[in-house]
């Protein structure tokens, strides 16, 4: 009986069930069905052929890295941050390959599953990934920007992006923005002062894409009320021996611990703010219808129960002294 080459191949070098996938359905169900070889064009472009790699889970953090120009902040990634994939992965594995590429130095370079990926490494299990080789910069961050389609970036995520666009000139101002992420003006604001927080002060959270822009506004306002020394100090305080703050919440659930992580943030901000200066109080000058204040060189008369003939008696007064 005559066999096909492709089928001698297959036998030759273990490379059976090879799929050539045209739509993202189709390659879709290809990685669900774990098929060793899909055949996908790139952007709609260039075919590569990717070939289905298993990566002990003792091997996953050496050879393997995330692709720098993922928009996903990986030291966001903690158990709280990968709850939703980890509770699959510890029960059934892995249920569907990450898609990569090979580096010079041998190494493989996770262009979408980087969620997957740290989810094997806390878990310790296998990692499936598909490698494809030559794959240019510009289709690894086509390939990429896909994957986090799926999983919402978080606010400093995206304000990352929308800064970057605003460096590069690509959109001149909020309002272009809105228009080019598809969002209003309040939520580019909120992103693009998460993204002007430092990375130390987000980990304090048990997982930074659950935090609202509510939540943002206030922690930018409050920690910028602080020095540089001051912003240090706390910045110290946020990560410890005993671990993030997160880490040493009593609470319970990721909403609980969020709620407290602010509470004490914003504590030890209130510590690290200087005394306020005493304001000026009021001074009864007739009690019960006259008070004053004094603040610098601004006097402010406060008078009550003032029929029409003392008030101009007392506006011609200080309109002579005041002249």
């Amino acid at each position: 009986m005559a066999i096909k080459t492709s089928d001698l191949n297959a036998r030759l070098f273990g490379k059976a069930n090879k799929r050539r996938a045209s739509t993202p359905q189709e390659a879709q169900q290809a990685a669900k069905e774990q098929a060793q070889i899909i055949e996908l064009a790139v952007a709609g472009e260039e075919v590569v052929a990717f070939e289905l790699v298993r990566i002990p889970a003792s091997e996953v953090a050496e050879r393997t890295t995330v692709f720098s120009d993922n928009a996903r902040e990986q030291s966001f990634l903690n158990e709280h941050a990968l709850s939703d994939v980890l509770a699959t992965l510890k029960e059934r594995g892995q249920q569907y390959p990450a898609v990569g590429r090979r580096t010079e130095d041998g190494k493989i370079e996770v262009l979408d599953g980087s969620r997957r990926r740290m989810s094997c490494i806390l878990a310790e299990r296998e990692f499936m990934v598909y490698v494809g080789d030559n794959i240019s910069g510009e289709h690894a961050k086509f390939l990429s920007d896909v994957a986090n389609a799926h999983k919402p970036l978080s606010l400093y995520e995206k304000g990352k992006e929308m800064q970057a666009k605003l460096s590069s000139g690509e959109a001149e101002d909020q309002k272009a923005l809105a228009k080019m992420f598809q969002c209003s003006e309040a939520l580019v604001s909120g992103a693009l002062k998460a993204a002007d927080l430092p990375l130390e002060l987000l980990r304090a959270y048990p997982n930074v894409a659950e935090l609202g822009r509510p939540t943002i506004v206030k922690l930018h306002k409050k920690f910028n009320e602080l020095n540089d020394k001051k912003q240090a100090e706390l910045l110290g305080k946020c990560h410890s021996e005993q671990g993030y703050v997160w880490e040493r919440c009593d609470s319970q659930g990721v909403a609980r611990m969020t709620k407290e992580v602010s509470e004490t943030l914003e504590q030890w901000i209130e510590e690290l703010l200087p005394a306020k200066t005493k304001q000026s109080t009021k001074v009864d000058l007739v009690k019960g219808r006259a008070t004053y204040s004094r603040k610098g060189a601004n006097l402010n008369l406060t008078l009550k129960k003032v029929d029409d003939g003392t008030m101009q008696e007392i506006l011609d007064f200080l309109q002579s002294k005041l002249k």
